[in-house]
């Protein structure tokens, strides 16, 4: 047929259809079960809608609720299907955008009266209207000026922004309708609303046109959707979970950090016992920098500007940099990177082959401009420390060293408790030449190598097109906490940008000058973002060597104060964290009071136990109390901080 096209499944298998054949269609000719649960469609790698025809040769696949690329449009589906409930019932609102996101999605409104709970609860049910509607999401073309037009018509102006920003004049622009409900958007969409089985609303949260805060102060509205009611009511559970674990909230009931009002948002202060478990952090880091053959250096939190010119992070990073501050000689800027100051230091001295690789470490504070709104807790500050490393090797090594690092990486997260992880390969995109410094052969080079080395440990990646650092390729592993929710933290990347803007060498063995290769790597990603994650993931229950306090002795009256002490002093002797609680207070009161805290072993001690050199052992997360000698349980809390053990 001179009018077909040959369609390839993903069996193998082709068929020849007419031009403008549909996925829909080529469904119902395979099944009516196929068509009647497929959502959306795959052709040569892009994503379309079952309805779109087909007017070439391709290969097709179905996507359904088995498919993670399908929950994404599922997703954008259904912020559409909010907007449309919304217009419904607050007509005058004027329309943002709607995006899917990692767990949901959100729509953006104009609206000058504020959405209320009550409101909330409307639009859920008028979303829930439109779902029996079993409205279609349809596309159609129109002449950019007559969707312009449409758009103004409706004082929509920020769907004319869109227009105006994304199209060009001679183009047509794609539209999809939802019963009253009109979208500039380029989709897909699943077939219908009567395909969204289980939504809910959250929120709603202030968020500014075009993210600057002179413009209009939009309305946000968040929510999510599921394949099933089974999954929303999973993921609703999760996130009553994820409330009690609240970092903040348990951060002030733990008295281990606070943010004060007087010194400024997203500026952390350590409180004693957070502080505690800073250091059981930063020691555990030092230490293993120096069992892997790094050395340790401190750089200043400040420098002149012209070093983040030669940086390029002027460039390509500014926005994110607090405002220069004029000084005596120069303009000078709070850094927002380590690498700069590692590469002044490696540079100080000229280097041989046989020098390489050089290692520098540093838990150095940074400062970046977050905006206001953006900021959470620990897990999103101004400043903040990283756990920040930097090798530079030759080109040779670069695979060595990036094994070394995701095997520190992976130690991290054992040590710290967590045992299951999800790793990502972010390339660049080369059309995208403006955010992507270097040659065409060294983005190949950098992103084989690390490829290479996620092959050869075994480790399975997602590659993350256009996700990349400015500067180079790079893994990030993302670990999955004690309620299966992921955390970005640790980084490996590789820079051929840097070595070549500040002129870095080495002597190599024929005696020329050549370029080393310099690998950023950092495991905490920063200790307050960590600390944040480590919180949450232990719910406050930190496992017994991170505690701040490890032990507390209740003495049951006023006459065992002596014999608490001096089982106090034994366990100092060995390094653990005691409080001997001695206070004019009932016992009970007591203990009640050290079991919120979190105290991992409570001690009670009476006249039984000082005759008997015993103590009456209260366990976290256990009922029952335990006797144990003294001695005894001295050695048993040595083994437990010395093995790091997670739990008790």
């Amino acid at each position: 047929m001179a009018d077909s096209i040959h369609v390839k499944l993903p069996d193998g298998s082709v068929k020849d259809v007419p031009k403008g054949t549909t996925a829909l269609d080529i469904a119902k000719s395979i099944s009516p079960r196929l068509a009647d649960t497929a959502l959306v469609a795959k052709t040569n790698g892009d994503l379309i809608d079952l309805t779109k025809p087909l007017e070439k040769d391709t290969d097709l696949r179905l996507l359904n609720e088995k498919d993670p690329e399908a929950l994404e449009v599922y997703r954008h589906s259904s912020a559409h299907l909010l907007a449309a409930a919304v217009l419904e019932l607050f007509p005058e609102t004027k329309l943002g955008h709607g995006p899917p996101t990692e767990s949901g999605f959100f729509y953006d409104f104009y609206r000058p009266t504020p959405f209320t709970a009550e409101d909330l609860e409307k639009i859920e049910k008028k979303m829930q209207e439109l779902v029996q509607q079993n409205i279609p999401y349809a596309r159609e073309f129109l002449p950019r000026d007559q969707g312009l037009a449409e758009f103004k018509k409706e004082g929509d102006f920020m769907k004319c922004h869109f227009i105006e920003q994304f199209t060009k004049p001679e183009e047509k622009i794609s539209i999809y309708r939802t019963g009253k409900f009109t979208d500039f958007c380029g989709g897909p969409h699943i077939p219908s609303t009567g395909k969204i089985k289980a939504f809910k609303l959250f929120n709603v949260a202030g968020a500014y046109w075009l993210g600057d805060e002179k413009n209009q102060q939009l309305q946000r509205i968040y929510g999510t959707s599921f394949f099933s009611k089974k999954d929303l009511d999973a993921h609703l559970q999760q996130l009553e979970e994820a409330k009690k674990r609240d970092h903040r909230v348990l951060g002030q009931q733990l008295d281990l950090f606070s943010i004060q009002e007087l010194a400024g948002p997203g500026l952390i202060f350590w409180h004693p016992k957070g502080g505690i478990i800073r250091k059981q952090m930063e020691d555990w880091m030092r230490e293993e920098y120096l069992k892997r053959g790094y050395s340790l250096v401190y750089t200043p939190h400040v420098a002149r500007r012209q070093l983040f010119f030669t940086s390029g992070h002027e460039g390509y990073y500014a926005q994110n940099m607090f405002d220069a501050m004029e000084l005596d000689d120069a303009e000078y800027r709070l850094k927002p990177m380590n690498c700069p100051g590692h590469i002044l230091i490696y540079k100080d001295s000229l280097k041989s082959y046989r020098d390489l690789p050089v290692r520098l470490g540093e838990l150095g504070t940074v400062y970046r401009y977050e905006r206001s709104g953006v900021m959470h807790g620990l897990l999103r500050v101004r400043g903040f420390t990283q756990d920040d490393s930097h090798i530079f090797c030759t080109p040779e090594q670069v695979e060595d060293e990036i094994t070394g690092c995701l095997v520190f990486a992976l130690d991290v997260l054992k040590d710290f408790g967590f045992d299951k992880f999800q790793t990502e390969l972010s390339t660049w995109n080369p059309d995208d030449r403006r955010n992507f410094v270097g040659s065409e052969e060294q983005w190949i080079n950098a992103t084989h190598s690390l490829e290479k080395v996620l092959k050869r440990r075994n480790i399975e990646y997602k590659t993350m097109p256009g996700e990349a650092a400015f500067y180079g390729p790079k893994i990030d592993i993302k670990l999955v906490d004690a309620i299966g929710r992921l955390w970005q933290l640790s980084t490996v990347q590789v820079d051929f940008n840097l070595p070549q803007r500040f002129g870095l060498e080495y002597v190599a063995e024929d005696g020329s000058r050549k370029q080393p290769v310099m690998v950023h790597r950092a495991l905490f990603g920063s200790i307050e973002r960590f600390f944040g994650v480590l919180i949450e993931h232990y719910a406050g229950a930190f496992p017994v060597w991170l505690s701040p306090v490890q032990v507390a002795m209740i003495p049951i009256s006023e006459r065992h104060a002596e014999y608490a002490n001096k089982v106090a002093d034994q366990l100092k002797a060995i390094g653990v964290r005691v409080e001997v609680d001695a206070r004019n207070e009932k016992m009970n009161a007591k203990i009640r009071e050290h079991a919120m805290q979190k105290v991992p072993f409570l001690l009670v001690v009476g006249d039984k136990e000082a005759e008997a050199s015993k103590v009456n052992v209260r366990t976290r997360g256990k009922e029952k109390t335990e006797d144990m000698g003294a001695a005894e349980f001295v050695e048993k809390i040595r083994k437990l901080i010395a093995e790091k053990s997670p739990g008790l």
